[in-house]
């Protein structure tokens, strides 16, 4: 890993979900700590797995790996942190201000923005103030704040008091707002992330499409912020060693092209490719391996795990179609996949969209997908039976916008009108403003199938639950509310009516970030359907040696969405070619198992 050549104190590591960030974390400490250096891992994921990644029980405070001479690591938790910061701030009102009131503010302190900014608060103190750490040598986080975040920091009027009386309902405000006293701190925690003598960022991701778009996205809005400091790490890049097995030459087909065709702002990067593990990276020995060149005799497939061995028999199983017999039964009503980006959720919802429309179903796809190449692919076919429409992100977040700032922006002077822009700008935003143009799609489902691909996370839902009781508490007239808003709730939290799909990928992080999203909807009183893993190893026959062990791998996982998460699971096969168009989605659900 070129990066640790001349490592600067401070590494960080960003990317999205499953692309093996804290992999790249925790091999590059221990790999600094090897060479005699005094190095802090330190982890601000919500679903860390440091504690089994180094066998090490790991708390709030620097902890000494003992199978690494010189290493320390620590798990700082954001929802604790977020919880306990929300607490805080909600706890003057309690008694005060009517419950729909009070529950609305809590559910404000809820979401992702909060979560990242307590985040943000915790490695702060490590990374700003130097005495915190001047024991180190290095300091090493797994994760890294957002553009966004740092952006919204670096505001100069989001220390004013512009927050305490801003009543313009937008997402990241109000978890700002109890953040002034440490303004210094911020300031020299952002200062310190921009210094490239100090901190390297490293972006990231896997040697595929939208994991390198995503990389390419950070990499841009890091540069606004003047953090060009910035080294691409292409983790899981795949060369076949078993010419005659096809899902390993289609692999390697897939990942050189791209390779080949990443973004131009990537290529100008320096850039580190670390080839994909034949094992799970788990244990000292494993990550001391990430990315060191091995022999044959290295790559053979780990022994079966029998305790799981039984995951295998789902492959006798019926296929995916049985889950969409089920789907079927009901004759309309709205179908949602949800997941992280990466996981093929547009992909699944697409396939279902299909085969309910070649059922004989009338089907409306409703998609998000950023290129359109699913919904042109379909469309272009004219499948009886099936619309598509295209919700456009960049177009609902600009109405938003304007609407917001044409209102809530109209009294305000320019500082006050250059923080709400930069709010605006917030994932949450996406969020609210892709939730409206889902709002419009749901109310097809009464007399139709509608398929969507990008659904609103438990915590959107329960915002709106609590934004709509607040309003009745003030209004006392609940007949003022349209009827399309006051039948979604009960349409989404009906099992008979929405039917959740959760997608993710037979891997540890895919997994336990679908497992957090499945908690969110329980609290929203919306229980999900089905779960479907995709692009899995399992079903296929495969002979080389790196992909067979990652078959054998991804049986722990399987094995713990089947007996902890799922009432019903769905397996999809990995595709030896991309499944776009309608004979691409048509072949998605022939290799595939189903599980109940």
């Amino acid at each position: 890993m070129d990066f640790l050549q001349t490592a600067t104190r401070n590494l960080f590591f960003t990317g999205k979900g499953g692309v093996g960030k804290t992999s790249m974390a925790c091999a590059s400490a221990i790999r600094l700590a090897d060479r005699g250096r005094r190095v802090l891992l330190v982890s601000t994921d919500p679903a860390s797995n440091l504690d089994e990644v180094l066998a090490t029980t790991l708390r709030s405070e620097p902890t000494a790996v003992d199978a690494v001479p010189n290493l320390w690591a620590m798990n700082i938790d954001p929802e604790q942190a977020a919880g306990e910061y929300r607490d805080r701030m909600v706890a003057p009102y309690r008694g005060v201000l009517p419950d729909a009131a009070v529950q609305s503010m809590e559910e404000q302190f809820s979401g992702s923005c909060t979560l990242e900014i307590a985040a943000f608060d915790e490695f702060a103190k490590l990374l700003g103030d130097a005495q915190a750490t001047e024991e180190f040598d290095h300091i090493v986080f797994d994760t890294a704040p957002t553009g966004h975040t740092l952006r919204l920091l670096t505001l100069p009027s989001a220390w004013s008091g512009f927050m305490e009386t801003n009543t313009s309902g937008t997402s990241c405000l109000g978890p700002l707002a109890g953040l002034q006293a440490q303004q210094e701190l911020y300031k020299k925690t952002v200062e310190a992330l921009s210094d490239g003598k100090r901190t390297t960022l490293v972006l990231v991701t896997r040697p595929e499409p939208s994991a390198l778009a995503e990389a390419d996205r950070t990499s841009g809005e890091l540069r606004v912020l003047a953090v060009t400091n910035q080294h691409l790490a292409i983790n899981g890049v795949f060369q076949a060693t078993d010419a005659s097995d096809p899902v390993a030459t289609a692999m390697q087909s897939r990942c050189d092209q791209a390779i080949a065709s990443m973004p131009s702002r990537l290529k100008k990067l320096d850039r580190t490719s670390v080839p994909l593990a034949a094992r799970g990276l788990v244990g000292v020995d494993a990550l001391r391996q990430l990315g060191v060149d091995r022999s044959m005799s290295d790559l053979t497939a780990p022994s079966e795990d029998h305790t799981i061995a039984h995951v295998d028999n789902a492959a006798d199983s019926v296929a995916m179609d049985s889950l969409i017999d089920t789907l079927a039964a009901q004759g309309h009503g709205v179908i949602m996949t949800m997941g992280k980006g990466g996981v093929g959720k547009t992909t699944v919802a697409a396939g279902v969209a299909l085969a309910l429309a070649e059922r004989g179903f009338p089907v409306h796809l409703s998609t998000t997908d950023p290129a359109a190449h699913v919904a042109a692919t379909i469309a272009a076919d004219q499948i009886d039976g099936l619309t598509v429409s295209r919700i456009d992100p960049e177009r609902e977040i600009e109405a938003y916008r304007e609407e917001v700032m044409r209102t809530a922006g109209a009294e305000l002077d320019d500082q006050g009108r250059a923080l709400l822009e930069e709010d605006l700008r917030s994932p949450c935003t996406e969020e609210i403003a892709v939730f409206r143009a889902f709002a419009r799609a749901v109310a097809e489902g009464e007399d139709r199938f509608v398929v969507v691909d990008t659904a609103p996370t438990g915590h959107t839902i329960l915002l709106l639950d609590s934004a709509l009781a607040y309003h009745r508490e003030v209004t006392r007239q609940s007949r003022q509310m349209p009827e399309s808003v006051e039948n979604l709730l009960p349409r989404l939290r009906d099992p008979n009516f929405t039917r959740v799909l959760i997608v993710t990928l037979p891997e540890s992080t895919p997994v336990h970030e679908a497992a957090k999203l499945q908690d969110d909807l329980r609290r929203a009183r919306i229980e999900p359907f089905a779960w479907v893993i995709n692009q899995s190893l399992a079903p296929l026959e495969i002979t080389d040696p790196v992909l067979s062990g990652r078959k054998a791998h991804e049986k722990k996982y399987i094995h713990e969405v089947l007996n902890q998460h799922a009432d019903q699971t769905a397996i999809i096969a990995w595709q030896t070619t991309p499944p776009t168009g309608t004979n691409g989605l048509r072949e998605l659900f022939l290799v595939s198992t189903t599980s109940g």
